[in-house]
């Protein structure tokens, strides 16, 4: 799967310790000046969200009723500074959501 494929959702699982549903997704794009990056994850994480909200996620997934729900982004490339400024508000909207949101670069 791919940050690319804005309707998919990579990964579902259960995070052991904390018993949070985790929707990940794989970004595997160098960041751009454009920002067309951004645009595609941006994207992809409201099509996340929509999957949550509308109860999707519960009926793809049962084991997620009753368990907080965390989108994580896992990054091939560090975060240009825009990058994380967009990190940043995104964690704000979807914690206004009622869910979690973090973001990793995966060890190279």
């Amino acid at each position: 799967m791919s940050v690319k494929e804005s309707g998919v959702v990579d990964a579902i699982g259960v995070e052991k310790g904390s018993d949070a549903v985790v929707l990940t997704i794989s970004d595997h794009l160098e960041w751009d000046h454009d920002n067309e990056h951004l645009l595609t994850l941006q994207d992809k994480i409201n099509r996340h969200l929509a999957f949550i909200e509308s109860g999707e996620l519960l009926e793809k997934y049962p084991d997620a009723a009753g368990r907080p729900v965390r989108i994580d982004v896992v990054c091939k490339y560090a975060p240009s500074e825009t990058a994380l400024t967009f990190f940043s508000r995104a964690e704000a909207a979807i914690r206004d959501a009622g869910f979690s949101f973090g973001w990793r670069v995966l060890a190279a």
